[in-house]
């Protein structure tokens, strides 16, 4: 049996794991719910923002948390290109099974530019916080790791509030919901939807800010993370951003629970058991519906 600081260890890095987890996956979530477009290359971006906060702590010496205020418009417009250069230019009748070779092309793509660039070395951020961590009823839990956690809430609220409180969230939300119908009340899809790629990048650009920050990477290292956030979408109920919140903090917080008895590697099945039940007995994921709406 585990002790009881252990368990609440356990708990605890798997709520901030779960939160890291949202906002990986709210860029994914995006895209699918705009133009059902199976975004493979959204984890390859994501290791792209984390070599660029490592590139810019360890050659330029600036903190990278600073670095995002670069890589998120950068990323921003990136989206923006991708989706109107590429991706509007697909068959509406194909577009979901066309866009996962394009985005699966893109990946290879970024992965062999990060190769060319920065090698196969695996690379870490050397910070000076990065060994600190609290005490809580003696858990210890490292500064990092509520760093992340904190980028992933500020995050996700913005995101929020932009969806909730502007005119550009609710022309997201209607293009979402139902794009014939956005159409037809005047809203310009193809413009909306350009944002929304957009979007959904500039969270990569955090999230991959996040992950540097206590994470060894490597080029390949998109391949690790593509699975575990496609099954995240799809418990939550492909394109509800709620709906992948709520599912990265249960995932995260059973994978975290998991690994006391199993270790490590195992605890990633949990992903895999989750999106087999989810696709076996609820297809429209488990925490979609009702609360999808309430976005």
């Amino acid at each position: 049996m585990p002790s009881g600081a252990l368990l609440l260890q356990s708990v605890i890095l798997g709520l901030l794991l779960g939160g890291l987890y949202a906002l990986l996956a709210a860029g994914l979530t995006l895209y699918f719910g705009i133009m059902r477009v199976v975004m493979i290359a959204h984890s390859a971006f994501l290791i792209l923002a984390a070599y660029l906060a490592w590139w810019s702590h360890s050659r330029l010496g600036i903190d990278p948390l600073l670095s995002m205020v670069v890589t998120v418009p950068l990323f921003f417009g990136c989206g923006v290109v991708l989706q109107r250069a590429l991706l509007a230019r697909l068959r509406p009748a194909t577009l979901t099974m066309m866009s996962v070779l394009l985005t699966f092309a893109i990946a290879v793509g970024v992965e062999g530019l990060l190769g060319y660039a920065f090698t196969g070395t695996q690379r870490r951020i050397q910070l000076g916080y990065g060994s600190a961590s609290i005490g809580f009823f003696g858990a210890r839990i490292a500064v990092v790791k509520l760093i992340a956690f904190g980028l992933a809430a500020v995050a996700l609220a913005t995101l929020y509030l932009l969806m909730k409180k502007t005119t550009l969230g609710w022309a997201l939300r209607a293009t979402i919901q139902h794009r014939d119908a956005a159409r037809l009340v005047g809203i310009e899809t193809e413009k909306v939807a350009g944002y929304g790629f957009g979007i959904g990048l500039a969270t990569a650009a955090v999230g991959g800010t996040a992950l540097a920050l206590d994470t060894t990477i490597y080029p390949s290292l998109h391949w690790h993370w593509i699975g575990p956030l496609m099954a995240i979408i799809v418990v939550g109920g492909l394109g509800s951003v709620p709906g992948a919140a709520m599912a990265a903090m249960v995932l995260g917080l059973l994978q975290s629970l998991l690994q006391i008895p199993l270790g490590t590697t195992w605890a990633q099945t949990v992903f895999y058991l989750a999106l087999f039940a989810t696709l076996a007995f609820r297809p429209q994921g488990f925490f979609g519906g009702r609360l999808a709406q309430r976005f």
